[in-house]
């Protein structure tokens, strides 16, 4: 049932990527305890850091293995003998190191046989503050799970050589287009201040069926929230949280090119707002309900692409807009 609404017109230990924590979820966090790692970036890959919680462990290899059950005991052996994991001041932690609760350590996360993934992302832009980047399909943009030197945070890392580069909003695996990047971390905030107080203009094209019973451009919106699976979103019935500008820009056989300006930024939204209408993108896995994953299809990428974005430059006070070269 279509719930938006339209109109025209246990104790956990917190394991964190360094590169990735500020600009995502632990920004206040990092800021307040003011981490810096004593590793380097390696081969364009920040350090990991973890905060020991709350628990009893016989010593610092107990405790890795405990956490960490898929890696094996010889690969922790292995990382301490090379000095790679060590504690917030620097020293490096041994097998029979003590493992107390509100310790920070870090280490290099590792992955053995990632899979290539074989789309380029192109460089837009580039100056002091600012790097705006045409993600393709399929390319994360931060680590995570299977993902590390097959992302494009470390992609551009190796190919930059920019130590403190840093995402500064959210685009899916699955989506390609428009990205920004923050350079410095003493400008970092005055462009991510853009989001937050959502004066960013965003365009999105996305290839959906036809809906030949309503009329556009039309406003879609509905209130969103987490789903019972972690990695979707449902609407509720209640004040709406999320907005979308829809129309179509031409028709395709049954389906329609749909240019999409959302004026929130939930997750998903874009996704979840076409499927309610009755036009689930093409490809979507996700929404209108979630397949098994069955790994990825490169023939078949999810047609959502993130078109172009344009703003105020906050430092130089330039108008700016940038556009992905790539079509659906």
């Amino acid at each position: 049932m279509r719930r938006g609404k339209f109109t025209a017109t246990q104790t956990y230990a917190f394991a964190i990527d360094a590169s990735i924590a500020e600009p995502i979820k632990f920004r206040k966090m990092i800021k307040h305890m003011q981490v810096k790692a004593p590793l380097p970036i390696r081969d364009g890959v920040a350090p990991s850091y973890l905060w020991l919680p709350e628990g009893r462990w016989e010593n610092m290899l107990h405790f890795l293995t405990e956490q960490f059950p898929d890696v094996l005991a010889r690969t922790w052996l292995s990382r301490m003998e090379k000095h790679e994991v060590l504690d917030a001041h620097g020293a490096s932690l041994h097998p029979e190191s003590e493992a107390k609760r509100g310790m920070c350590i870090y280490y290099y996360r590792e992955l053995e046989d990632e899979t290539p993934i074989p789309f380029e992302e192109t460089i837009l832009f580039q100056h002091e503050h600012l790097l705006v980047v045409d993600k393709p399909h399929f390319l994360p943009v931060t680590p995570g799970g299977r993902f590390l030197h097959e992302t494009l945070l470390v992609r551009l890392k190796k190919k930059t050589g920019l130590e403190h580069l840093s995402p500064i909003h959210r685009l899916d695996r699955e989506t390609a287009g428009v990205i920004l990047f923050s350079c410095k971390v003493e400008s970092r905030g005055k462009y991510q201040s853009l989001f937050q107080e959502q004066v960013i203009k965003k365009t999105y094209h996305a290839l959906a069926p036809h809906l030949p019973n309503l009329q556009f451009p039309l406003n879609y919106q509905s209130r969103m929230i987490n789903a019972e699976k972690f990695f979707v979103m449902r609407e509720e019935t209640g004040a709406p949280n999320s907005s979308t500008v829809i129309d179509i820009i031409e028709r395709r056989n049954e389906l329609s090119l749909y240019e999409l300006r959302p004026t929130s930024g939930k997750k998903h939204q874009l996704r979840v707002h076409l499927a309610s209408l009755g036009a689930p993108i093409v490809n979507d896995t996700f929404y209108p309900v979630a397949h098994p994953c069955k790994g990825d299809n490169y023939s078949a990428p999810l047609k959502l692409l993130a078109k172009s974005i344009a703003f105020i430059d906050p430092i130089s006070g330039e108008n700016r807009y940038f556009q992905s070269e790539r079509c659906l």
